[in-house]
């Protein structure tokens, strides 16, 4: 049987995490529980790992890079209009790809948001950031304000967490399709009503 690397073994370690956080939440996420959601032995995991906070770490890292693949993946859609449509229906079907990823990233934000405040706001901001900057790169062609900006990145950001919260409440995939729909042309909306009147900057 090959060896598996450390590294192979931390990525496994991240994974499992996530599945045993969205199901126990981050005081049921015991070291135990994670390396047997690895098929991983104890002693295994202490090896890859300090302690349990130095895996969380590399959880937090890994939800901050998944929004930030999303992000990457819709960059540029065309104009600021077609971006931001991109950007929330990106989130969200991140959000309905998996029910785990959506579970432990509000468990870990709101548990980060209490313990190490800094931490659990450095995974949104770090996600924002990057929609902001998506959004000025397509408005390039007619620059906005960053007023504007920042108000179509807080509008995305809305949506999409109220779109993960009904997400995680009811499970009901048909439902939460259509639901994505709405998100999307309450967007759309908004953004006709904001920037149809959005002067054109200097």
């Amino acid at each position: 049987m090959p060896r598996i690397s450390a590294a192979q073994r931390r990525s496994d370690f991240i994974k499992a995490a996530v599945e045993v956080i969205a199901s126990y939440g981050i005081e049921g996420a015991t070291t135990r529980r994670i390396a047997e959601q690895a098929q991983a032995n104890l002693a295994m995991l202490h090896y890859c790992y300090d302690s349990k906070e130095d895996l969380f770490a590399d959880v937090y890292e890994f939800v901050a890079g998944r929004y930030l693949e999303v992000i990457k993946d819709n960059d540029a859609q065309g104009d600021l209009r077609e971006t931001a449509r991109a950007l929330l229906r990106g989130v969200m079907e991140c959000y309905l790809e998996s029910t785990s990823f959506t579970a432990a990233t509000v468990e870990l934000i709101s548990w980060a948001r209490r313990q190490h405040a800094d931490r659990g706001i450095a995974v949104y901001d770090k996600a924002l950031e990057r929609v902001r900057a998506t959004l000025r790169d397509a408005g390039s062609d007619r620059p906005i304000g960053p007023e504007v900006v920042d108000e179509v990145a807080f509008v995305i950001a809305a949506l999409a967490d109220g779109f993960a919260a009904n997400w995680l409440t009811y499970g009901d995939r048909a439902a939460a399709l259509g639901q994505m729909e709405i998100a999307v042309s309450v967007l759309d909306s908004w953004l006709a009503a904001r920037l149809g009147s959005t002067p054109v900057s200097s």
